[in-house]
């Protein structure tokens, strides 16, 4: 569908959806999302400031911990915008080149996540399998580049997913299926030969999810094989004790991934409330269990946090 002067017709805005049935718990939900928000950021910031202010934290694992840390706010502020106006204020319009940014910034965040899990798991590869050389092979430098790599791959190929959208015609009415803007979701509501899109889309999550993915494995593969040649148990059970959080991180990051996958490809007929819902855990759950994970499995971020405590007591 052309617009009355050739181009592809947008609408001015796309209407956002709360989740289907739940109309009447509004308030809850609201209330849910604000909770889920302050636990992310929250926890996500005190990471950040005790990795800053700590010198024990100033090491490799840390700054990757940073990284992720950071990429998650970046997660949570990229939704909270849209999400809070929907279910708090009942505002669900949102314009569609704001929707486009939107989008751009979710996946992106998300893409990140997946790199800086993989760099993560090199680091205890390092850690567990070469000790030795474990400062030499992580340094500063190298770890800002690995940081810089992951943006960069995020960002480039990300980067066309807002001007592959914004060249379809929007004939299918404006109204999408989340609080917040994504991809599949346009894709839903565009006419047109969206074949491209489709595809692109195919490639750069294998690209990622599925590359990624199968880097992270055979990481583990590697550290198993090295722990169970150490002839102490003892030593064994430190050895993967360390790698603990960063397991359940990759768990919490790829178990909602692989639902939604499996959803969509074994039961399309399933309720639109099981597919917006299962979104939902993959884009909420993630920044906020990250922060508790680490809090909790990790000595020297308990010990960073009881620090604290300790001084601020009179």
């Amino acid at each position: 569908m052309l617009g009355l002067n050739g181009t592809p017709f947008q609408p001015a805005t796309l209407q956002l959806t709360g989740i289907p049935g739940m109309q009447t718990g509004q308030a809850w939900i609201a209330l849910i999302f604000c909770f889920l928000y302050f636990i992310s950021i929250a926890g996500n910031l005190s990471i950040l400031a005790l990795v800053i202010r700590e010198p024990p934290l100033h090491q490799p694992m840390y700054y990757f911990l940073s990284m992720l840390s950071l990429n998650d706010l970046g997660v949570s502020l990229s939704t909270l915008p849209t999400v809070l106006a929907t279910f708090c204020f009942n505002y669900r319009h949102v314009g569609f080149d704001a929707c486009l940014v939107q989008m751009f910034f979710i996946h992106t965040f998300s893409f990140m996540e997946s790199g800086i899990l993989l760099a993560m798991s090199f680091d205890r590869f390092v850690a567990i399998c070469d000790p030795l050389r474990y400062s030499t092979v992580l340094t500063n430098s190298r770890i800002l580049a690995m940081g810089l790599g992951i943006l960069t791959k995020s960002f480039t190929t990300l980067f066309p997913f807002p001007f592959l959208v914004k060249r379809l015609p929007f004939c299918k009415g404006n109204v999408l299926h989340h609080s917040y803007c994504l991809h599949p979701d346009l894709m839903k509501v565009a006419c047109g030969d969206i074949h491209v899109n489709n595809i692109y889309g195919l490639f750069v999550v294998i690209f990622t999810y599925g590359v990624d993915s199968i880097f992270i494995l055979l990481s583990y593969a590697l550290i198993l094989r090295a722990v169970l040649a150490i002839a102490s148990q003892e030593q064994r059970l430190k050895a993967l004790n360390t790698c603990i959080s960063h397991i359940c991180a990759v768990l919490a990051f790829y178990v909602p991934i692989i639902a939604v996958s499996m959803i969509h490809r074994f039961w399309k007929s399933a309720p639109a409330v099981v597919h917006v819902m299962m979104s939902n855990v993959y884009l909420f759950v993630p920044p906020m269990l990250n922060p508790i994970i680490y809090s909790v499995k990790t000595k020297e971020i308990r010990k960073g946090i009881l620090k604290v405590f300790h001084k601020s007591q009179p």
